[in-house]
């Protein structure tokens, strides 16, 4: 009998992609009527001149099914990457920018005179619509899978070690979307996580299919360096196959991004190659093109933020509006790097005095190297509302201009902390430092110094223009609620 390779039938990954596709067609449908509206106002009805004479209206109409069929041809409702890093967003920009390219090419082609105000609105409103879109629908499919839903049920084969390894990671990170359900470890006994939980123990490596059977997995998960050997994982993939359920391996190789991650099949052997990360290039110097305009684009509309502030810091003790203090950028270079003044004018005396009191960790999270404390005593009453809302770090946007900061990239660190730095540390200062960067939307202040370094490690190591917007726009969130910022 053939097997059948369509996969388990899970309602809710139908109501999942049809609740972005109808999102995405109320987003488009806005777009294009403020196009029309904007360009044609009352007279919505002229006509293209070429070999259709079709309105506007129409003409939109056919641009929105397109636009949803471009989507849908680049992959971007497929669960694999909705909710998941930043491969959904950079799938929707692509579409989107192909279809516009195409129908450019064919204008061009066909002669066919198309208003140009219509397409320069709808292109990129459309395109802002639907990126906005999916960040909420994000913040939304995030909060129904904390609370389980939208979750494809998951069982976890392989030694004990790495089941644990694994399992954990999919409990930390639910926004993956796996929720196991138990694992296969050839054990006789229920499996203890490491929260002290246990999860059903389905014994035999050899019954693995059959234990996703009972248990109703749509997915196998082999973890690590497994127990199953070449010919019995392919037995197992054939198996599964004639069940619908799907089969990922996890490996140990982690903090990679997908990009760099490149299949390179020799013989019957699928050899998996890391490509090397960059630190030049073209992407750098859009990267460096970007954050000349964003930053300009900033200082002009926080201008009168920042005269306000200037002048309540003045006020407020007659010191100093400005901070600078040595930090070190990429390189190892150092530059003088420039905050609103948040704390009392001989803060710098008070410090070694606080690390006592507090043994050298202000914040209590085992951060010896980064000293902040919740309630630091030397944080003005004006400090601590710029600081709320970062709005002290502001000038940053200078050292920007400047060229010594990013506005996006790993936190600049003081000289003295780089002293401390072993080698994997040093990696933090292959790019620019940034105003805000993973630190900032992953826990401010609140990290400790190894969670700090692992996230600046991976931002070095993985960084991309679609992984920088997504940064910002989190940014804007966390500077909103204030979250971890003292």
């Amino acid at each position: 009998m053939a097997p059948n390779p369509s996969t388990i039938h899970l309602p809710w990954k139908t109501r999942l992609q049809g609740r972005i596709v109808a999102l995405d067609l109320v987003l488009i449908a806005v777009s294009l009527a403020v196009a029309v509206y904007v360009r044609f106002g009352e007279s919505p009805k002229s006509r293209l001149v070429g070999f259709a004479q079709l309105s506007y209206v129409e003409t939109a109409l056919l641009l929105g099914a397109g636009w949803l069929i471009a989507l849908a041809a680049g992959s971007s409702y497929h669960l694999d990457v909705v909710g998941v890093g930043s491969e959904e967003y950079r799938k929707v920009t692509r579409a989107t920018l192909l279809l516009f390219g195409a129908i450019a090419i064919t204008a061009t082609t066909f002669k066919i005179h198309f208003a140009r105000g219509f397409l320069a609105i709808a292109l990129p409103l459309g395109l802002a619509l639907l990126l906005l879109g999916r960040l909420i629908h994000r913040r939304v499919l995030l909060r129904e899978r904390i609370a389980g839903n939208y979750m494809a049920p998951a069982l976890v084969v392989g030694s004990p070690v790495e089941v644990r390894y694994v399992v954990d990671l999919m409990r930390r990170q639910p926004f993956v979307g796996y929720a196991p359900v138990a694992v296969a470890t050839a054990s006789e006994e229920d499996f203890e996580l490491t929260d002290g939980s246990t999860l059903p123990e389905m014994g035999s490596l050899e019954d693995t299919a059959e234990s996703a059977a009972r248990v109703g997995a749509s997915i196998v998960v082999v973890a690590g360096q497994s127990q199953i050997d070449p010919k019995s994982l392919r037995r197992l993939s054939w198996q599964l196959e004639e069940r619908g359920c799907e089969l990922a391996l996890a490996t140990r190789m982690t903090d990679v991004a997908g990009p760099r991650i490149h299949w390179r099949p020799i013989e019957d052997l699928p050899l998996i190659r890391v490509e090397m990360p960059r630190y030049t290039g073209g992407k750098f110097v859009a990267k460096r093109a970007f954050d000349l305009v964003a930053a300009l684009g900033m200082l002009v509309l926080f201008a009168p933020v920042m005269v306000v502030t200037a002048i309540l810091v003045k006020a407020h003790d007659g010191g100093p509006i400005f901070f600078r203090q040595s930090r070190v950028g990429m390189n190892q270079v150092e530059f003088k790097m420039t905050k609103f003044r948040s704390m009392v004018i001989d803060a710098e005396h008070k410090l070694e005095e606080l690390r006592a009191s507090s043994n050298g960790n202000g914040n209590g999270n085992g951060n010896e190297v980064l000293f902040k404390m919740p309630d630091d005593p030397r944080v003005t009453r004006v400090g601590r509302f710029i600081r709320r809302y970062s709005i002290d770090e502001l000038p940053q946007l200078f050292d920007v201009i400047r060229g010594s900061m990013s506005l996006v990239g790993p936190r600049p660190p003081l000289p003295a902390e780089v002293l401390t730095y072993d080698h994997r540390a040093e990696r933090r200062l292959y790019v620019k430092p940034g105003i805000t960067g993973p630190w900032q939307v992953g826990g401010r202040s609140g990290l400790t110094w190894e969670e700090s370094i692992r996230k600046d490690l991976y931002y070095v190591e993985n960084w991309s223009m679609t992984g920088d917007l997504l940064i910002l726009a989190q940014t804007v969130q966390a500077v909103i609620k204030g979250d971890g910022a003292y």
